[in-house]
């Protein structure tokens, strides 16, 4: 007889919509958690990088992206399935409202992993009110259980009353926490988001006394026990990244700072597994590259922040724009690229010099300039793909760049028809952030890249 696979309990923290309180709610929940002694496995949905920081400052534990829409399903089946803890509980952040964002959205998410979800649910300038929202939620899609509500920034006792009563009596998920207004724990954010968890002062044990004295985690433990088996289904394989080979590892420095700090986790362990020894390095705070490295990755992050100290960083900027001039592979995301520009230009029109590597001058903007999730085809053979291949990934981005020379190779061109993802020499950079689920054959490319030189 076939043993049983156990079910790890796991629990989905979504919202009405951004900003009920969501990421504080998740953390909150994490925080406490952990207090009290239970491993917590954080995951985000969505492709994020900022929350998963402070996930990660809450548990010690490294916070995975799950996206369908990027990643595939088969990816997200099998990453919840080998880092959800079997002794423990798995909280998912969801994304936006719950229903929002098609296939990326935290429904689609719950539905396919058959998690159950605990509804976060902003009840300022609503009291009756607010159970036709929860029952809305509830009755919108069968297939997405919303087992448990949050009732979040409570102004009075007479406000409770009146919402509590009104949720029991019209809607099937229960209250297991009513949180009164307390903006001390809100936390601070910017034109990409919220701090990144490095930077802020999570006052843990506040958020977890917060939760104690105001929600049942008795109760939402019960409801994490209620994943259904498709949250432990192994599901069919992703691809997988090569596996590394008997050759020498390839040292790879990857810029990791206050100005450098989106990464997914996933890639990084890609290219561990491709045969990549990873070298952090600090672009701000190093003076030159680490020895013997054969290829650099420069990820996303803030380098608009810090383009005073980047700049002043002369024998830095001076050894990365050499190591691109003598046919090094360089893979730059966004922040990464707009460190391989000539400059970068700040909303005052003060211009700080970068690497050069590509000849144009990054300008920041009020507005945001992109945001979405992209499709890209390649043109040509890059360091990280064949031509013809298609890559997934995102932009979100409030800088953009003067306009590129027509000699800069292009490198992609986006589903929305635009020719992105530039190449000099051995340099690939863009605004594009990839995410290899899909295609983990890019960290293959980019070691292979490194290791002959081609």
């Amino acid at each position: 007889m076939t043993e049983k696979k156990a079910i790890p309990p796991a629990i989905l923290v979504a919202g009405t919509h951004s900003g009920c309180g969501k990421t504080t709610v998740t953390l909150a929940v994490m925080a406490a958690l952990v207090r009290r002694g239970v491993k917590v496995q954080p995951f985000k949905c969505g492709p994020d990088f900022i929350d998963p920081t402070l996930h990660a400052a809450v548990t010690g534990r490294v916070s995975r992206n799950l996206d369908v829409r990027m990643c595939g399903a088969d990816f997200v089946h099998h990453s919840f399935a080998r880092h959800a803890p079997a002794e423990g509980i798995s909280v998912i952040e969801g994304v936006m409202g719950l229903f929002d964002g098609g296939q990326g959205s935290a429904a689609h998410l719950a539905r396919l992993l058959s998690i159950p979800v605990l509804l976060v649910v902003d009840v300022r300038s609503a009291a009756e009110s607010v159970a036709a929202v929860v029952r809305g939620f509830e009755d919108l899609d069968p297939e997405v259980r919303v087992a448990g509500v949050v009732l979040n920034r409570v102004g009075s006792e007479r406000h409770r009353q009146l919402v509590t009563d009104a949720v029991a009596r019209h809607c099937r998920a229960k209250i297991i926490g009513v949180l009164p207004r307390q903006e001390e724990i809100s936390l601070p954010s910017r034109h990409l988001g919220l701090h990144m968890g490095d930077e802020v002062r999570l006052h843990r044990d506040r958020l977890a006394q917060w939760v104690e004295q105001h929600l049942d985690l008795e109760r939402l433990l019960v409801l994490a026990g209620q994943a259904a088996p498709a949250a432990a289904a192994g599901h069919a394989r992703p691809p997988r990244a090569a596996a590394a080979s008997r050759l020498e590892r390839v040292r790879i420095g990857v810029a990791r700072d206050e100005a450098f700090c989106f990464y997914y986790q996933d890639n990084l362990d890609m290219l561990a597994a491709s045969g990549a020894e990873l070298v952090f390095f600090s672009p701000l705070h190093d003076r030159f590259l680490p020895e013997g490295v054969q290829g650099l990755y420069l990820g996303g992050g803030y380098p608009e922040l810090h383009a005073p100290a980047l700049a002043a960083n002369t024998a830095m900027r001076h050894q990365v724009l050499e190591f691109s001039r003598a046919g090094h592979p360089v893979y730059g995301e966004c922040g990464g690229f707009m460190y391989l520009t000539r400059s970068i230009t700040d909303q005052e029109g003060n211009s700080h010099p970068m690497v050069g590597v590509f000849p144009v001058q990054s300008r920041m903007r009020p507005h945001l300039r992109r945001l979405g999730y992209r499709r890209v085809r390649c043109q040509c053979r890059t360091i990280l793909a064949d031509q013809e291949q298609e890559l997934y990934g995102h932009e979100f981005h409030y800088s953009d760049i003067d306009a590129m020379p027509g000699e800069v190779i292009r490198a992609y061109v986006l589903d929305d028809g635009r020719q992105e993802g530039y190449v000099m020499a051995r340099t690939l950079a863009g605004y594009m952030h990839l995410h290899w689920g899909r295609t983990p054959g890019c960290a293959a490319a980019f070691v292979r890249s490194c290791r002959t030189g081609k």
